[in-house]
C-alpha cells in the first residue's frame, strides 16, 4: 500500500478517527482543506487523508480502481476487487489510531466516495460514512447496523449525477438506515464552502 498518506491531525489521545479518500487522478493533498477544516472541529479526532492504493491508470494522481473502460456493467467487480485493500487501509489507521469503527467516519470524495459507500456493505468499518459527490457501485443491498449515511452532491454534477445521491439515500432509508441526502444548487463536481460546510454538519 502506498504511504503517502496525510495525517492532518494527531492528538496525543484520539477518541474518533476521521479518514478522507479522494478521487480518481487525486491526491491526498486535495483534501487537505477539508481535512484541516474538520480537524478544528474535532480536536478530539485523528483526521488522515488517505492516498489511494494504485497509480492513476491514466494522468497524475492515485485511483482506488481503474476507470478506463467502467461501466454500469463491470463497476461493482472492479470497486470488489478494490475493497481488501481498501479495508486494510482503514483498518491500519484504525490500529495505528487505537480506534475503533464505532468510532471511525469515512468521508469520500467521488471514487473515494463509492469506495466508502461499498464498504458498508462488505465489512464493519465505520459508525458514519459521508460520501461528496458519490455512489454506491451498485444500489445498496442492506443497511449495516449502527452506520449513518450522510451525502452531499452538487446539483449540477455532469460527472456522478446528484440524483445517485437521491436514490442512495432514498434505498437506505427503506431497508432501515439513517440516511439523507443534501444537494448544492449549481455546484458542479467538486466542493465549495457551501458543500464544506454540510460536510462539517454531516459530521458534527
Amino acid at each position: 500500500m502506498s504511504d503517502g498518506s496525510v495525517v492532518v491531525a494527531r492528538p496525543q489521545a484520539p477518541r474518533a478517527l476521521v479518514l478522507l479518500f479522494h478521487g480518481v487522478g487525486s491526491s491526498p493533498a486535495n483534501l487537505v482543506p477539508l481535512a484541516q477544516l474538520i480537524a478544528r472541529q474535532q480536536p478530539h479526532a485523528r483526521v488522515v487523508s488517505v492516498e489511494g492504493a494504485h497509480p492513476a491508470s491514466f494522468g497524475a494522481g492515485r485511483e482506488w480502481f481503474p476507470v478506463a473502460g467502467v461501466t454500469e456493467a463491470n463497476r461493482p467487480e472492479r470497486v470488489a476487487a478494490a475493497l481488501p485493500s481498501f479495508e486494510s487501509a482503514v483498518r491500519k489507521w484504525q490500529a495505528e489510531a487505537g480506534v475503533a469503527p464505532a468510532g471511525t467516519a469515512l468521508v469520500g470524495f467521488s471514487q473515494g466516495a463509492i469506495m466508502s459507500l461499498e464498504a458498508t456493505q462488505a465489512a464493519d468499518l465505520a459508525h458514519r460514512v459521508v460520501a461528496i459527490s458519490g455512489r454506491f457501485a451498485q444500489p445498496p443491498r442492506q443497511a449495516p447496523a449502527g452506520v449513518t449515511f450522510r451525502f452531499v452532491h452538487g446539483e449540477s454534477d455532469s460527472v456522478i449525477p446528484a440524483r445517485f445521491s437521491v436514490e442512495a439515500a432514498d434505498r437506505l432509508r427503506s431497508l432501515g438506515a439513517d440516511a439523507s441526502a443534501q444537494l448544492v444548487p449549481g455546484l458542479a463536481h467538486g466542493i465549495d464552502d457551501r458543500a464544506a460546510r454540510l460536510v462539517l454538519q454531516a459530521l458534527g
